[in-house]
């Protein structure tokens, strides 16, 4: 199986910008949403639910607070 072009690109763009993504200024949040979201998603996952599945049959269930010693809290 050939990589899909789509990864290809992100790995060149991650490559030109290294220093930048590495500075410790870029987050989590931007990774995900510029870099690993695109990389699945060139793998075929339904990363944004377009399917409209319900929640026990999606692809990618997102997780956006999570409960630490009795307070709801964002992962991060």
């Amino acid at each position: 199986m050939a990589t899909p072009k789509e990864i290809t690109d992100l790995v060149a763009r991650f490559d030109r910008n290294r220093d930048a993504y590495r500075s410790g200024q870029y987050s989590e949040t931007q990774l995900r949403r510029e870099f690993r979201d695109p990389f699945f998603q060139a793998l075929g996952w339904d990363m944004d639910n377009e399917q409209g599945y319900a929640e026990t049959y999606k692809d990618v269930i997102h997780e956006d607070q999570i409960r630490v010693g009795g307070a709801t809290k964002a992962p991060g």
